[in-house]
């Protein structure tokens, strides 16, 4: 008895240092393999390894520096749960497809946030824009294309992104759900949804349910519809319509016109914030906003504004205008001579300094130019912002390098 006793003991603690030992080994491999696949985006560490019996795998002290951005992605705690010991081996030696039934959380997740949070990559070539308006431009600055920005967030007083991020697969569909303390909540439902790992396309092709959202800003929008107010020098009402302007032409250039209760939501929306849950369906050109027409006149957006119904939320289809011409089209054609005119003027490159804050235009010796806001001038070298994606972007150019120096000011031609 005591033989067996002993050689139970002894298979209990060889199979468990045996599964501690797999889980690493299997868990290393994959992080590996995940770490190749993202190193030209960035660097992502795994942090120390962990596990549990019940079918648990932990990453701590975990990190993802994105080539692009400026400060890493700190998580503190990553946790997969498979659900049982078995089915965690199985998945973690053969992770596609996964199991029916799984959980992936990440709890203490931050990233701080700096005045420019995107980094320098003058040689990564010219930027391509969209010919089409954007739909969503918030002003933060008398000069209106300056646009909202980490640096913006920071002199609002928050000073890093901080929050959960946690992710459930059921045979049900999946659910997905983001907490931060400052900047709100979003919680997801896709129903018959399954998550793939071999790629974005065979996710969303899994279901055609409409995902459900809820989204929860946490006093978010007041704080920043007072700020961006403020710094363009307008009161709230008008700040508000004057984004609710560029939302309104966006959706012309796509041909399409909002409903006046779609409009004044949206202004609502950006002025007081709250709790907004809608549907969306993913691969739709409209994101599952209706388009009314002649064969479906009453269609409407199913829309909840803190808990209460939103009626006549919808698009209509109209003649998409022309495309807009290029800027240097509509620059003026006034003799130089005229004073009081506003275009680009040659400048003193040494006396770049004086300019600190206004929008310049750089000629390079290789015969590039860059357009964007001067921030800083030294030595060796200036930098020039421009605004992408919702940041700014700081663009280095070393002084030897510039061929011709241009402000966009007003006076007479020299």
């Amino acid at each position: 008895m005591k033989r067996l006793l002993s050689f139970l003991i002894t298979l209990g603690i060889v199979a468990f240092v045996g599964f501690k030992a797999g889980v690493w080994w299997l868990t290393d491999q994959r992080m590996a393999q995940a770490r190749s696949e993202l190193s030209s985006y960035g660097v992502l560490e795994r942090g120390q390894i962990g596990s549990a019996l019940d079918g648990r795998v932990t990453l701590r002290q975990s990190r993802w520096e994105d080539f692009r951005l400026t400060q890493p992605l700190q998580l503190g705690l990553i946790e997969f749960d498979a659900g049982s010991p078995v089915t965690l081996l199985t998945t973690l030696a053969n992770p596609s497809p996964l199991p029916a039934t799984w959980s992936l959380a990440a709890e203490q997740a931050s990233m701080a946030l700096e005045p420019t949070m995107f980094r320098n990559w003058l040689t990564a070539g010219t930027e391509t824009q969209s010919r089409l308006p954007p739909l969503v431009s918030l002003a933060c600055a008398p000069d209106p294309r300056q646009q909202l920005g980490s640096g913006d967030l920071m002199r609002m007083g928050i000073s890093a992104i901080r929050g959960d991020v946690h992710l459930k697969q059921s045979p049900e569909g999946v659910r997905l759900e983001i907490n931060s303390a400052e900047t709100g909540s979003l919680e997801a439902e896709w129903s018959g949804a399954r998550v793939h790992l071999s790629g974005l396309a065979a996710t969303l092709e899994s279901s055609a349910e409409p995902v459900r959202i809820t989204f929860r800003d946490a006093g978010l929008m007041r704080r920043l519809s007072a700020y961006c107010a403020r710094e363009t020098g307008q009161d709230v009402n008008q700040w508000a319509r004057n984004a609710v302007s560029v939302m309104e032409a966006g959706l012309q250039a796509r041909g399409y016109d909002g409903s006046d209760q779609l409009l004044a939501l949206y202004r609502q929306w950006l002025m007081e914030g709250g709790e907004l849950q809608f549907a969306i369906q993913p691969g739709s050109g409209t994101y599952g906003i209706p388009v009314r027409s002649e064969s479906v006149p009453e269609a409407a957006w199913p829309v909840n504004y803190n808990g209460a119904g939103v009626p006549d939320i919808y698009l209509t289809e109209m003649v998409a205008p022309e495309p807009q011409l290029p800027l240097e089209a509509l620059e003026p054609v006034i003799p130089r001579e005229e004073p009081g005119v506003q275009q680009w003027y040659p400048a003193d490159l040494d006396g770049a300094q004086s300019w600190l804050g206004r929008q310049v235009r750089v000629t390079l010796s290789n015969g590039n130019q860059v357009e964007g806001r001067l921030v800083s001038v030294g030595e060796r070298e200036l930098e020039v912002s421009r605004t992408v994606a919702g940041g700014e972007v700081a663009y280095p150019i070393l002084i030897r390098a510039i061929t011709q120096f241009d402000v966009w000011r007003r006076g007479r031609a020299d």
